[in-house]
């Protein structure tokens, strides 16, 4: 007995049904799908039904939630800074532009810097926020952390100002002010 002697089992292999052939095939005009309706078009597929069983959809608990005002914020480490000024991407002083230029972030994202890694040079670093060992770190190598109040596009919606200047500037408090009572 040899591989190519073997062959499938007698009646385990069936030609594929050909439909819409001709009415003489048995299976023409219709395609066995019977007269018209939803049912008969392409592109039909049966809801998945469970017969009257609760299904699994309503069966599982709704959880969680999406935040509405949510802030997007990307976290940037130390050796990664250091790797950029070795590579001449960027200069001693470090912006929340060049964080959105080098991590391919949106004018709406904020920049967090953490302290993995290490600085070999001073650099003037501005970004949203800075962990506490990162903010160490950059003092220790002689640079300086300023942070950043707003967004890129914040800041360009400011007017009279820089985008610079703006990112750097506090947002104005709203005020609220007292209902007056009419007095006689």
């Amino acid at each position: 007995m040899d591989l190519s002697s073997l062959s499938p089992a007698k009646g385990s292999v069936k030609n594929k049904k050909r439909v819409g052939r001709g009415q003489g095939s048995g299976n023409g005009t219709t395609a066995g799908k019977g007269n018209k309706g939803q049912q008969s078009r392409s592109g039909y597929k049966r809801p998945v039904s469970e017969g009257g069983q609760m299904p699994l959809y309503r069966r599982l608990p709704k959880f969680g939630f999406t935040k509405p005002n949510r802030k997007s914020v990307i976290g940037v480490n130390l050796s990664q800074i250091a790797k950029w000024i070795e590579d001449g991407r960027v200069s001693s002083e470090v912006g929340v532009e060049d964080f959105k230029q080098l991590c391919n972030a949106s004018k709406s994202d904020y920049f967090k810097v953490l302290g993995n890694g290490e600085l070999g040079t001073a650099v003037k670093i501005t970004a949203h926020f800075v962990s506490k060992s990162a903010e160490e770190k950059i003092k220790q190598a002689g640079g300086e952390v300023i942070l950043a109040e707003r967004t890129l596009l914040e800041a360009e919606r400011v007017r009279d100002l820089s985008t610079d200047e703006a990112l750097l500037k506090p947002k104005a408090k709203l005020r609220k002010f007292k209902k007056q009572s009419k007095s006689s």
